[in-house]
């Protein structure tokens, strides 16, 4: 018989509950982590320090979610992967229709949020709109409704669980208002009561259909974009304020303001930029020669080729491989995909000759801009927008993963400059 996502959690839980007691009582002293004094300074990188249970980020293979490789997933709907970062299965047939329909069943947006984007300045930017939007829909919240009332502290789960499918119902339809009303676009377009969410996203922007292309790529991206561990800034800016037991609402936006930050959302586009930078420096695509030559300029210019490196992984991100493997199968003639898939071939061949750069691979942000470009995306500043969409899945299942397993509020010990002094002297 098919269950909702609420009576598959109701199962899980105290089991998970029972997993984090016992791990605390028979190994809570056991150490699994330093900090250098390079690593307290320089933004806590590669200190493990926080659970995260949606994903893992293996430096040699990737992003796995729930155990599996997201080149395994590339083809399962948003929605699907919402339920597997939460339970660490898939729904069935049926529990994917049951709970598609839950999800369009809180996907109506309070007409005073589309009030306040339309007064907001027209300068304002994409993600500062989809940010205030849903900091205004806080308004909704049943956590802060039910938390209010003095619900026990092992039913906090629960309104954050109506709260997440709120936000998940409705931040697609929130994220292709903010792009209609930014862009002049027109009036908006309503939500589809059949749809996915990955094919009503695309059809709410109003971009061309291409046949159900544009859908697919759509998926892509918001399947691919789900989550990835918990300490990128986005994620742990979500987890800190949600720790305080502020609600999702508040937790997401201050996610998702990190996540507008230029060093976490911004990759995307700076990648296609120089693409097509390259491609006005040679008129159209260019070949690997030229590429190659580019590429050394570029870099005896004391500037970094965007899209390679990345702070964890030393491999090709799979990410990137299911981008271009979508690609090579709809885009082969458009020359922006050509260009990108030629760079794919030259850069890391430089990186190494070059070598200077830790990780000469490409990183997911390299090739997604050009399928956005192609299908009619054509506003960079919008494109961490579509991020945050699909990031959001990550953030809201780890807030009802937390809330379910009473995660404490995040408080790490700060030192000063002068301890570290002394603790060196030592």
């Amino acid at each position: 018989m098919a269950k909702t996502l609420r009576e598959k959690l109701d199962g899980m839980i105290p089991k998970l509950r029972d997993e984090r007691v016992k791990l605390i009582k028979g190994h809570g002293t056991h150490v699994i982590s330093q900090c250098t004094v390079a690593q307290a300074i320089g933004g806590m990188r590669g200190v493990k320090s926080m659970v995260c249970d949606t994903s893992v980020v293996e430096p040699d293979k990737g992003l796995f979610v729930r155990g599996q490789s997201i080149l395994k997933l590339k083809d399962r709907l948003p929605e699907e992967i919402f339920w597997n970062l939460i339970t660490g299965d898939f729904p069935s047939k049926d529990e994917l229709a049951q709970f598609q329909k839950e999800l369009k069943a809180n996907g109506e947006v309070p007409n005073y949020v589309w009030k306040v984007l339309k007064a907001m300045p027209k300068s304002s930017h994409p993600m500062a709109m989809l940010d205030t939007a849903i900091l205004a829909m806080e308004n909704e919240s049943a956590f802060r409704r039910e938390y209010s009332k003095g619900i026990p502290k092992t039913e906090y789960w629960i309104p954050t669980l109506e709260d997440a499918m709120r936000i998940l119902g409705t931040i697609h339809v929130i994220a292709a208002g903010v792009y209609r009303i930014k862009y002049f676009k027109g009036d908006l377009i309503a939500p589809s009561k059949k749809l996915d969410m990955g094919a009503d996203y695309a059809k709410m922007l109003g971009l061309k259909p291409h046949k159900g292309q544009t859908a697919e790529m759509m998926r892509l991206y918001l399947t691919l974009h789900c989550d990835h561990e918990g300490g990128n800034v986005s994620a742990n800016t979500c987890h800190t304020v949600g720790s305080a037991l502020s609600d999702p609402f508040y937790a997401v936006s201050a996610g998702l303001n990190g996540l507008a930050g230029p060093l976490h959302g911004l990759a995307n586009q700076e990648c296609l930029n120089w693409v097509l930078q390259t491609m006005e420096k040679f008129g159209g695509a260019p070949s690997e020669k030229e590429i190659e030559d580019y590429a050394w300029e570029t870099l005896n210019a004391h500037k970094v080729i965007p899209g390679y490196g990345h702070a964890v992984l030393r491999v090709t991100d799979p990410r990137f491989t299911a981008f271009n493997q979508f690609g090579k199968k709809y885009l082969k003639k458009d020359p922006v995909f050509q260009t990108v898939d030629r760079v794919f071939k030259v850069v890391p061949k430089v990186l190494k000759a070059h070598g200077k750069a830790a990780n000469p691979w490409p990183n997911v942000d390299a090739g997604s801009g050009a399928l956005l470009y192609y299908y009619g995306l054509t506003q960079f500043e919008y494109y961490t927008v579509l991020f945050s969409v699909s990031r959001a899945m990550g953030m809201l299942s780890q807030q009802v993963l937390n809330r379910a397993l009473g995660t404490p509020i995040t408080r790490p010990k700060s030192v000063s400059t002068k301890w570290l002094k002394t603790q060196v002297k030592k």
